[in-house]
This record gives structure tokens, sequence and C-alpha cells, in this order.
């Protein structure tokens, strides 16, 4: 607890896009966060890799040495924005244990040692808050650890990277190929010159898991989430998509499995138009929830950015710094259930395949046997020419729900049989 009448002094810990911004909000609107918090919120440091001039940041303020920051008995409250994982886990890890209530916006990290901070928080008596971990500005892990605590929880599915969501919403609306679609988002600056976390999913992984572990009350671990990117998402498939009625996105999934478990997950998936995700469109985010009392929740807003990102980021940072004003914590880790991880296979879903057939009499028969024997069902198929090549025709398939397992067997045998041509392209697609 603050002496009587003393300031709150933070340290922050980056100072790129979004750390940038949390400085400039903390001495701009001084006045109006003080009223909020009860006292002053004082900027007493901030690390940075190499101190240089920055635009509205007090030169006096800038400090290589993270560690010497963080050790500084002044210091109530650090916000750690710089990212990464070492020496990152090591300092807030310091900064905790001196009783100092931690901020963060470091996704990977929660997801890969996120136990390791809570419990260290939890013996400290101090906060670890992190909304802007997860979909940017849009309030959601507040809601899923505070408001929703007293609901049952029963799926989580987001748009929870905006990157992913541009280029595939261009390819839908312009017809633009992948790679054009990417180098636009890179222009603008929604995509990194390595866009390898994003474009293959690991960045929503970490989210996801994040997600899974508040909505059910249990520690999950990056490693736990099943992912697939969108690299080799291709004009073929933005086109199967539109036919049945689907845009496609990249959908981080956490659902709880009829046996207990839960299924966590990051694909591109059909989402039908009448789904509110399937109108999320840009670099937007959104977060679709649904619970036993509440029913369905969804809160979309922006993913990313400097503005957005800080909104998130001094949200915490007024809670913690409140908390620390009363001389108390807000809530902690809920992780009093270990129901276990659905395996890969047996998570069930509708899919899609695209596969180049025979066009000739009783191969449809055949394919629909072959499925018949894995215990898949088909929901909807369409078969046309293939342009120019009146010797085969591209088969469209809309299963029923199935598991993944007994997906993959079909597919293994249908493309051993001489009437398939090539890769069956298979898509999971949303809902029952």
């Amino acid at each position: 607890m603050s002496s009587p009448g003393a300031p709150v002094r933070v340290a922050l810990l980056g100072c790129g896009t979004v750390g940038s911004q949390v400085a400039r909000i903390l001495v701009e609107q001084a006045a109006d966060l003080r009223a909020r918090v009860g006292r002053p919120l004082d900027l007493v440091g901030i690390a940075t890799r190499t101190v240089r001039e920055r635009p509205g940041v007090d030169p006096a303020l800038l400090t290589t040495d993270a560690a010497a920051l963080v050790a500084r008995p002044d210091v109530d409250l650090v916000v750690e924005l710089m990212g990464g994982i070492h020496p990152t886990l090591e300092l807030l890890t310091d900064a905790l244990a001196a009783g100092k209530s931690v901020v963060t916006a470091n996704k990977a990290l929660l997801a890969q040692h996120g136990g390791e901070l809570f419990e260290a928080a939890e013996r400290a008596g101090v906060d670890i808050y992190y909304e802007a971990a997860v979909a940017g500005a849009i309030p959601i892990i507040r809601p899923l650890r505070e408001s929703l605590v007293g609901d049952a929880v029963t799926a989580v599915t987001g748009i929870v990277n905006g990157t992913t969501n541009y280029i595939l919403d261009q390819m839908h609306t312009t017809g633009a190929e992948y790679a054009d679609a990417l180098a636009d988002a890179q222009a603008l600056g929604y995509a990194e010159a390595d866009p390898t976390a994003d474009v293959e999913g690991h960045d929503a992984a970490a989210k996801a898991a994040i997600l899974a572990s508040l909505a059910f009350h249990t520690r999950v671990h990056l490693d736990d989430v099943d992912c697939e990117g969108i690299a080799e998402v291709g004009a073929a498939d933005i086109e199967a998509a539109e036919q049945i009625g689907c845009v496609v996105k990249l959908l981080a999934r956490c659902t709880l499995s009829a046996d207990g478990t839960i299924a966590v997950g990051v694909h591109p998936t059909l989402v039908p138009a009448t789904h509110p995700l399937a109108g999320v469109r840009g670099a937007f985010n959104a977060v679709f929830v649904e619970s036993i009392n509440a029913g369905q929740l969804m809160f979309m807003g922006p993913g990313a950015g400097g503005s957005p990102t800080a909104s998130a980021v001094l949200g915490d940072v007024v809670t913690a710094a409140r908390n620390r004003v009363r001389g108390v914590a807000g809530p902690g880790e809920s992780a009093y259930s270990t129901p276990g991880i659905t395996d890969p296979g047996r998570v069930r879903s509708r899919h899609h395949l695209a596969l180049v057939v025979r066009d000739e009499p009783g191969v449809l028969a055949r394919v629909a046997a072959a499925m018949a024997h894995s215990g898949v069902s088909i929901q909807e198929v369409r078969q046309v020419p293939l342009p120019g090549d009146g010797a085969h025709a591209r088969l469209s398939i809309t299963t029923h729900v199935a598991s993944t397992a007994d997906l993959g067997a079909v597919v293994a045998e249908l493309e051993a049989s001489d009437d398939v041509s090539g890769r069956i392209r298979v898509l999971r697609v949303e809902g029952e």
C-alpha cells in the first residue's frame, strides 16, 4: 500500500509503438488519471534498447538498464511492453517478488510462463493485469476473468490476429492472391517484414491459450494449441467458401468437448455469412463467447495499433494503481480445474473437402462409400466440370460434424484411390 497521498510510481519497459503512446497518455492525461486513481501516476523511468530522442518523451526518463529500473525501491508498478521471453520473464518475476504490481501485453510470455508469473504475484500479494495481451483494445480478458466468473463458459471463438484477417478480407473483397494481400498488409504496416508469427498462426495460438485458460479455469500452455496458419489458403479456397455462402477466417477456437476435456486450436475456417464473425472486416478483431446463462456475447474492435492497445494498457494501469492505493490485490489466477486437452484427432467439426475426381459414372458413389466407411456423413455436395478438361470434375463436399481422425482416414483413402487426382484440400467449417 502506498503512503497516504504519495504518487503511484510507474516504470515502463519498452517504448515502441505502444509504449510511446502509454508514456504520452500518462503525461498528457495526468490530471484525469490522478482523479481516477486518487493519487498521481508518476512515470519515473523508461527502459529502451537504445537511448534516442522520442517525440513527446522526456529523454531524462530513458535508460538501457531495465534490471536497475525494475529494482528501484521507489517503483510501485511495472508496465511491460518490450515483448519476448528472456529477459522479460526474469524482469517481471523480480518485480513481482519485490512487491511491485505488473501490467503486461506479452501474450507469448503469458502463454508459456503465465503460471509462474501468477504464482509469483500470489506469493507477493500483488496484481498482474494483461488486458492488452489479447485483441488489442477489445475488453475480453476482464469479462472472462471477472464479469463471467459466475457463469459457465462453453466456447470462445475469435478472430484475434488483425494481420491475417486483413489478408483474408482482401482476398475475398478484391480477389487478391495471398502473396499480393500479404504485401499490401506489409505496406500498410499491418504485417511485419517477417510475418511468420502472424500467418503461421503462432500469435493467435498464444492468445487462444490465454483465452482457454480464463474461460475454463485451467492452465493451457502454448504447446497445447493445435495450430495451422493461412499460408496455404488460395483463391480456390476463397471461391469454394463463397460458393457455399461462407468466408474464410483464421479462428482461434476454445471449446468444451463432450468428454469434459478442452479443445484449443487455431485454423483457417469457413464461417457462414450469417455468423457474427463473418462480417469482421479489415484488421479488426472480434471474440465470440458462449456461456450457459449469459448466452452468446461478442466483443469487437481494433486488434492492434499504438493508441488502441495503449487504451487497454492504461485501463490496467489505473486498476492496478487503485488497488495499490487501497492496499488490496485484484482477482488472481483461477486455475482450479484440470480437465485436460482434447486429443487433436478427437476434435469434432464440420469440414469442407475440395478434390478433383474422374468425371464418370460411379465415382461419386465410391466417394460417398469411402466417407460412410469412416463414419463421415455428407451434408452437401457440388460437382462441376474442370475447365478445359473433359475427363475430370471438381468436387466440393461439406460434411456433418465428424472427428478430425475420421476425416483424416477418409482423405487418406480417397487420395490413394484412382478416382481422385492430386491432393485433397480440407478446411474446417464453423457451426453445427
